[in-house]
């Protein structure tokens, strides 16, 4: 095989134009694994620490015990930050004698929305470039295409015979553009589809979560009020 022909030697020897196109589309799939990397370590995490903290959370373990162990202990994220959020509130305001009970419970789901919208900004990190990288990498690579087939066509210009010798080089590279393009755009959607996926259930069971200690709260401040 002619060396100007194999991969590197296309590469090499391809149009600037061309060759800033395969370098964005390369720099564009580096940083989408990395991420993609990230986000499955991070995602993977989430899931194992909510069921690890719903087990302990329907243990029967006192509250005020679990709220002591879980600050000492915690990471910060997850089902945790919830119920920490929302278990910190519940204990300020119950120790003011003028608030009643709807007020205390206003606030307690107001520090676990908050909780719940810091969870799911953590978790979408990084998602939208996933997302851009999967929508616009064909196209870069298909700019990349049509450059190189100009070329090809300008190179015929300047020839008296046109032979597949000429306009293989220009057409070679303008084709790997292209390959570079869905290279980097394949992997990015697949992963953007799967995160989202993994992200919005574990929203959900987290908004699930919170939705049950608001009723636990909710029925050991009415208890309080009646005592």
């Amino acid at each position: 095989m002619d060396d100007k022909l194999s991969l590197l030697g296309l590469i090499v020897n391809a149009s600037v134009v061309v060759q800033l196109v395969m370098a964005s589309l390369l720099l564009a799939s580096i940083l989408s694994w990395m991420f993609i990397i990230q986000r499955s370590a991070v995602i993977g995490h989430a899931k194992k620490g909510m069921e690890s903290f719903e087990d302990r959370f329907w243990s029967g373990m006192d509250l005020a015990q679990l709220y002591r162990e879980v600050t000492t202990e915690s990471t910060g994220s997850g089902a945790e930050s919830i119920f920490r959020a929302g278990f910190k509130e519940f204990t300020r305001l119950s120790q003011k004698s003028t608030m009643d009970s709807e007020a205390i419970m206003e606030g307690v789901q107001r520090s676990m929305r908050v909780a719940l919208a810091r969870e799911e900004e953590r978790l979408n990190v990084n998602l939208p470039f996933l997302a851009t990288v999967g929508s616009t990498s064909p196209y870069v690579g298909l700019f990349g295409t049509v450059w190189g087939i100009m070329n090809s066509f300008r190179d015929l210009a300047h020839v008296q015979q046109a032979t597949l010798a000429v306009v293989a080089p220009s057409i070679s590279e303008a084709l790997i553009a292209t390959a570079m393009g869905l290279f980097a755009a394949i992997p990015a959607v697949i992963a953007y589809n799967s995160f989202s996926t993994k992200t919005e259930l574990l929203m959900v069971r987290y908004e699930t979560f919170a939705d049950e200690f608001s009723s636990i709260l909710h029925r050991n401040v009415h208890s309080q009020n009646v005592g």
